[in-house]
């Protein structure tokens, strides 16, 4: 090959070449293909380096749809090192605490009062100030961090909710975001029992968030898990519903308590018919399956007041309140029972 172009051109060839399907012991099959592309010598003076360039290629390639390839580019070097930076700063921080929560208040709208939270962890990095979830989840899923991490979100949200509750404040649901690695986990089920074991909060104030693409995947496994977990008293929450698996299916298989709307059709429902229309009918199909409908994202009087016309249960988003911290939730939650 003496162009870059040449590399590209037998990059989409083999992609073509495996696209159809195969048959395999009467079994058909798909195979997907993500390729990585170096160029000597810019991307290396050594077969290792070039090796190494193309790899980091092939692996952009594989997120970012798959079935695809991607040239190396320098920047892609500089992100990989950010990132195995952030997953040793990610260690460090596990072991010196450096994780907090802030709390997002759930509302019933129809008479404007607190029901729950929405616990979401921060990083409170010591050079990079606080993080949002958005920069280090990810890494902490790909590097089994998530675990470790997931567990010591449980147990810090369930300690401070049943501390409030102690202090003589009304108890209200713990919502906590699981993710399909801490679900899949095999000491997941033993591991939330121990924990409410430990807090002392009652089962029925803790709302599990698991999203679409979670109950698709290892379907008697995921039965076991959810049947455990709602015998123990736990509720259920589909995450940004309406956003992930297309089929309605799971919803008859699965004990579930509630539907979270996402905050992509909300923020359009007051402009846009269409969204509009979704958010009506994920109202009226939790209603219909005897599960409650929790808004997303809501920002806006605007919005606010569509969802109360159209019987959505409860609601958070900033037109509410932001994330706070401990101490600015528990003030709210004491101005929300003087009224």
């Amino acid at each position: 090959m003496e162009h870059a172009q040449d590399a590209a051109l037998s990059a989409e060839k083999i992609i073509a070449t495996l696209a159809p399907s195969h048959l395999l012991n009467e079994h058909e099959i798909h195979i997907g293909v993500s390729i990585g592309i170096s160029i000597y010598p810019d991307d290396g003076g050594d077969t290792d380096t070039l090796l190494k360039s193309a790899d980091t290629a092939m692996y952009y390639a594989k997120n970012n749809g798959r079935d695809a390839y991607k040239f190396f580019e320098q920047e892609m070097h500089a992100r990989a090192l950010q990132r195995h930076a952030t997953e040793v700063d990610l260690r460090h921080a596990l072991e010196r605490r450096e994780f907090i929560l802030h709390y997002q208040p759930v509302v019933h709208l129809r008479s404007g009062k607190i029901v729950g939270f929405e616990a979401l962890v921060r990083w409170q990095h010591p050079e990079r100030g606080l993080l949002l979830p958005e920069e280090f989840i990810p890494i902490a899923e790909e590097s089994g961090l998530i675990l470790p991490l997931g567990r010591w979100v449980q147990h810090q949200a369930c300690s401070q909710a049943q501390k409030w509750i102690m202090a003589g404040l009304a108890p209200m649901t713990v919502a906590l975001n699981t993710s399909g690695f801490e679900f899949r986990n095999k000491d997941f089920v033993t591991s939330v029992r121990t924990m409410l074991a430990e807090t002392g909060l009652e089962p029925r104030l803790l709302e599990l968030e698991l999203t679409e693409t979670v109950l698709i995947n290892n379907t008697e496994s995921t039965q076991a898990v959810l049947s455990a977990l709602v015998e123990m008293g736990v509720k259920l929450t589909i995450d940004d519903f309406g956003t992930g698996y297309s089929s309605l299916r799971y919803l008859q298989q699965y004990p579930i308590y509630a539907l979270k709307i996402d905050q992509s059709f909300v923020s359009q429902m007051v402009s846009s018919e269409a969204s509009k229309s979704i958010v009506h009918a994920v109202i009226s199909l939790g209603s219909n399956l005897k599960m409650r409908a929790i808004a997303e994202g809501v920002e806006t009087a605007e919005q606010y007041a569509s969802l109360l016309a159209l019987h959505c249960d409860d609601a958070q988003g900033y037109f509410f309140s932001e994330p706070v911290t401990a101490e600015a939730f528990a003030a709210l939650l004491q101005a929300d029972m003087s009224h």
